[in-house]
């Protein structure tokens, strides 16, 4: 089964999984699916999926956003770690890929919890913000990288304060390390770090798991 993890020698990510991840059985079988699909390098790893839902508990959070959600393993991880009156919005433009994210939605119960918007999320973060919308407590942004600077300009005037930004793949992407290629995405993922890097506005720390995940914690 594929996963995302950053240079760990196998024998200690084995032991990370079995002494440390606890993974619903939904969540496994949605990883299984995945790891056979096109694309299934942008699944995030189990240990990661954890993390996040720790961190949605932790900020005590009630409406989250997600950009880039591909089978919704993230999404479910969330919104399974969400309370019960809590929502979350999906951003995708696949039908494809978020039609088997649907199905495990259901499949978990979380299905009303979540509400899936098929179109560029730039498109529905304008809404939102047109909407008046300031009430989002974490969001995660996973999507297409030449626009994260773009997303986290406008996600900073929809989080609230003391609310989590997390942002993906700010190390590595699908297992190569940005700051030694010349790719467009590892050229456009050195910007974003570099924007928040010195960000007065927000709060920040890089992790190093899955492909890398900063957090940035608005002041």
């Amino acid at each position: 089964m594929s996963t995302r993890s950053m240079s760990l020698a196998p024998d200690i990510y084995g032991y990370l999984l079995k002494h440390a991840v606890r993974e619903a059985p939904v969540l496994e079988r949605l990883r299984a699916v995945t790891a056979g699909m096109p694309g299934a390098e942008m699944q995030i790893s189990p240990e990661q999926g954890q993390f996040m839902a720790l961190l949605v508990r932790l900020t005590g959070a009630r409406r989250c956003i997600e950009l880039g959600t591909y089978t919704g393993y993230s999404s479910l991880a969330m919104a399974m770690a969400l309370p019960p009156e809590g929502r979350l919005i999906a951003c995708d433009v696949s039908s494809e890929w978020t039609q088997v994210a649907r199905q495990f939605w259901r499949e978990a119960g979380m299905a009303e919890r979540i509400e899936l918007k098929l179109q560029p999320a730039l498109v529905t973060l304008d809404e939102l913000l047109a909407a008046g919308e300031q009430t989002f407590d974490f969001a995660f942004v996973d999507a297409d990288k030449p626009n994260y600077i773009a997303y986290y300009e406008k996600l900073l005037r929809l989080v609230r304060r003391g609310g989590l930004i997390c942002v993906d793949n700010t190390l590595f992407v699908a297992g190569m390390d940005i700051a030694h290629s010349d790719s467009a995405i590892a050229r456009a993922l050195r910007r974003f770090n570099e924007h928040v890097h010195h960000d007065e506005r927000v709060d920040l720390s890089m992790v190093p798991i899955g492909e890398g995940v900063t957090l940035l914690r608005i002041r």
